[in-house]
């Protein structure tokens, strides 16, 4: 009765359009005084104690960094290359903007940080070039999804902190699923380009290359030094978060010289209103979990599933599903936070690798940012072109089938996100 009531008015304030974070707290406060076991401070001991937390600092480090590296000509300068790689085949524009996503990813940590960074260039970019405005939003809509999957990502973070696994391995278990992503992005973008006749934009030079290869070149040290410093040891993920601020500042303001120290305050402000929209649903998502716990929600759960079926491949689809539903209507933080006390006991039941599991979480509400009706990046793909989002979430759908491929084949097949990791160790 006490998962009822807990999940039962979360689902209702939700459906009052309560903001998640509000709801969240809303719901755990209605079950302690239900069950009248817990004082009302477990509430706010959750809000304070939760976010009392060394590998949570991360989180605002790589919000800001995101923010300075998107308006510090980083993304431009991303996407000059990888236009003089694929630009002359055909779709090349739109596959070079699949490209500079990944990129970029490596830097922001974030989907919809790398949807406003790279979509007000590519778009604009791909609709002068004849593409369909709404198949030039989808794209970067979609491939903005993998800003959470290859590292850095928030949601790893996230999942670490709540799941007491290694930052560093969640974020190497990352590179190989976002590569493939993107790849599968690619293909449907060819495939699509190649059937509405969208063809190249001139070839380019090997000097073409190593000249915009030499532009970039603070751009591309981004990742080279916060995964190497990660794992070679000289600092911590969160540690990494900060040097990935100074270094984009420095090269924002006096390499590239397109970032002024007036937008810095701009910048400040906007970075403190996500962090701490973030850190609220840190805290009353750590409380509501904690319920979960006094409760033994989580066991019921696992014995619910595998009085289903013991065998992994069912299991595991079953969970693949209920992310997705998930990732259609919750915010990826609140979605990690409440999950995973709930499905890593499950999966690690089953046998599933935890790095492993924490992937397949990422990259399932990784896909929930193009789905309606939260799917934050049509949001911020639709205030970028203009675009519905009913028109935008139609244009997706082909990317959105793609990526539930791929995330089948991560989910089945745990090389592709261990290699790596198994490699380092």
């Amino acid at each position: 009765m006490t998962a009822l009531v807990l999940f039962g008015s979360l689902a209702l304030f939700l459906i009052l359009t309560v903001p998640i974070g509000i709801s969240i707290g809303l719901s755990t406060l209605v079950t302690i005084l239900y069950t009248g076991s817990m004082p009302l401070e477990y509430l706010a001991q959750g809000l304070i104690t939760s976010i009392d937390s060394f590998p949570l600092l991360a989180v605002p480090f790589f919000i800001l960094a995101g923010e300075i590296m998107g308006k510090g000509g980083l993304s431009d300068r991303l996407f000059k290359v990888a236009n003089t790689i694929v630009g002359d085949k055909t779709g090349g524009i739109a596959i070079a903007a699949i490209i500079t996503c990944m990129f970029f990813a490596a830097i922001s940590g974030s989907g919809p940080a790398t949807v406003a960074a790279v979509g007000g260039i590519m778009i604009p970019a791909m609709i002068k070039q004849g593409y369909d405005k709404k198949f030039a939003t989808a794209v970067v809509c979609a491939a903005g999804s993998i800003g959470v999957i290859i590292p850095p990502s928030i949601p790893m973070v996230m999942y670490g902190v709540v799941g007491s696994q290694s930052i560093g391995k969640l974020f190497i278990s990352g590179i190989l699923p976002g590569i493939l992503v993107g790849i599968a992005l690619m293909i449907w973008t060819y495939i699509y380009s190649r059937k509405q006749g969208y063809k190249g934009i001139g070839k380019s030079t090997f000097k073409d290359f190593l000249k915009a290869t030499w532009d970039a070149k603070w751009a591309l040290l981004v990742p080279i030094i916060i995964l190497g410093g990660i794992y070679g040891g000289v600092f911590t993920p969160t540690e990494a978060a900060g040097v990935a601020v100074v270094y984009g500042f420095i090269a924002g303001v006096f390499l590239y010289r397109e970032l002024k120290i007036k937008d810095i305050p701009r910048m400040l402000v906007d970075s403190g209103i996500t962090t701490a929209t973030i850190m609220l649903i840190v805290g009353t998502a750590t409380a509501f979990g904690r319920i979960l716990t006094v409760e033994q929600i989580p066991s019921q759960i696992t014995e619910g599933l595998l009085s289903i079926s013991s065998n992994p491949i069912i299991i595991l689809l079953l969970i693949n599903i209920l992310l997705l539903i998930v990732g259609c209507f919750m915010d990826t933080v609140a979605a990690i936070i409440i999950l995973t006390p709930l499905l890593l006991p499950v999966a690690m039941n089953i046998g599933v690798d935890p790095i492993h599991f924490g992937l397949i979480m990422v990259v399932n509400l990784a896909i929930g940012f193009i789905t309606p009706p939260l799917g934050v990046n049509l949001f911020v793909g639709s205030g970028v072109s203009g675009i519905s989002i009913e028109s935008l979430a139609k244009a997706v759908m082909p990317f959105f089938v793609a990526m539930v491929i791929t995330l089948l084949i991560l989910t089945y097949i745990p090389q592709v996100s261990l290699f790596l990791v198994e490699f380092m160790e």
